[in-house]
């Protein structure tokens, strides 16, 4: 009977939302203030980004941002279902701040001495935000839905724990962890003698989804505003870095417009319409938003590295950091845009070729980051007006 009393006061049935038959359920002030810590997030790892400038450092730097976007997204997915105003889903949200910080402020050593602290606040948010709406949902289908995900959270725990204890494993245990991480929807949480999750079963509001899912990219956005900023109030404000820093945000401009000029739309559109939220979410939002952020981050350290060196002639990780970083986002923008609309648009092709043969051109004559940041803007810049320029409508 305590025990009953005990549940009902910690995880009461009061704690989810009312969600009706319809309707746009609305983003909640704790729902933005616990994105506050994805604002430091991604700092951290675009500032990992640039002190760590090899294939080593970008494979680790990588991994890092997997499992810090996997922890936002279970998390935005569950303010989905738990109502972040009650009392109960306020205290959940707020725990899982806690440990999102702690994962954020051990991104700069997270594969140094800090590792054991990145991986044990990134499985007790795992499976404190799975065990808690499984109770909360004791005895329904999304309950055992919740159920079956804690037990793939558990074991891939298991290898980010290892990853942590083994030094010269770290990297490759992390790397398997991500995976069975990733990999968990698609295989719809098969456990032995319960089978899989069906995706009907997940009654998901998907435009509440997409509005979390657009703010976060904007935070994204937000770093390379921060990184070319800061790096012009420590500068000699000359005129090539005017002109550089120009660059870099039209740059940011040319993202923020290929997203909510040309797709925002028919994502909310397709939300409204789709009678599968669940399986549209999970690809246009969970996979094809996370490459778009991911590219935004590395978008930001390019930026900064044209910024701090522009009449100098552009080295080669940086080259390929400042063209990659608009790549990365256009895989993801290509999947929303084939998640939502099923197609993706022809004229992404330019960039897939020209931006290489920008930085081939850039390396081969030893030519100034402006340069380069020059020829990465001309081809992004054709990519988002070629609509307008064609007459078509966005």
């Amino acid at each position: 009977m305590t025990q009953t009393v005990l549940a009902d006061r910690l995880a009461a049935t009061s704690a989810l939302r009312k969600r009706g038959d319809g309707g746009h359920i609305p983003v909640t002030p704790v729902e933005l203030f616990f994105d506050l810590v994805y604002v430091f997030t991604i700092i951290q790892l675009s500032h990992y980004l640039l002190e760590h400038q090899t294939w080593l450092g970008a494979l680790e730097a990588a991994t890092l941002f997997a499992a810090v976007w996997w922890a936002w997204n279970y998390t935005a997915w569950a303010a989905n279902w738990i109502d972040p105003d009650h009392a109960a889903g306020r205290g959940l949200m707020l725990t899982l701040m806690a440990c999102a910080l702690l994962m954020a402020v051990s991104i700069h050593y997270a594969f140094g001495y800090r590792a054991w602290l990145f991986a044990l606040a990134y499985v007790a948010m795992a499976l404190i935000r799975a065990g808690y709406m499984a109770w909360v949902m004791r005895g329904t289908r999304m309950g055992q839905n919740y159920a079956q995900l804690g037990i793939w959270s558990a074991v891939s725990g298991l290898f980010w724990i290892a990853g942590a204890v083994v030094d010269d494993a770290r990297l490759p245990l992390w790397i398997l962890a991500v995976l069975i991480d990733y990999a968990a929807p698609y295989a719809g949480f098969w456990v032995p003698g319960r089978g899989v999750t069906p995706m009907k079963s997940w009654t998901l509001k998907g435009l509440h989804l997409l509005e979390r899912n657009q703010l976060v990219f904007i935070i994204a956005l937000g770093e390379s505003i921060l990184l070319l900023g800061g790096t012009m109030v420590g500068a000699d404000l000359s005129g090539p870095l005017f002109v550089t820093a120009a660059i870099g945000f039209l740059l940011i401009v040319t993202l923020w417009w290929l997203y909510f000029g040309h797709i925002g739309a028919a994502g909310e559109h397709a939300f409204e319409q789709a009678s599968e939220q669940t399986k549209l979410a999970r690809a246009g939002l969970a996979y094809a938003h996370g490459i778009m952020v991911c590219g935004a981050i590395v978008v930001a350290v390019g930026i900064e590295e044209m910024i701090a060196h522009p009449v100098d002639p552009a080295h080669l990780p940086a080259i390929i950091i400042t063209t990659v970083g608009p790549l990365i986002f256009l895989v993801g923008n290509a999947l929303f845009h084939l998640t939502v609309a099923r197609r993706i648009p022809a004229i992404f092709l330019l960039p897939l070729l020209a931006l290489p043969a920008v930085g081939y051109a850039v390396h081969a004559a030893h030519a100034p980051s402006l340069v380069l940041g020059l020829g990465v803007l001309t081809t992004m810049l054709v990519t988002a007006l070629w609509p307008a320029i064609r007459g078509q409508s966005v």
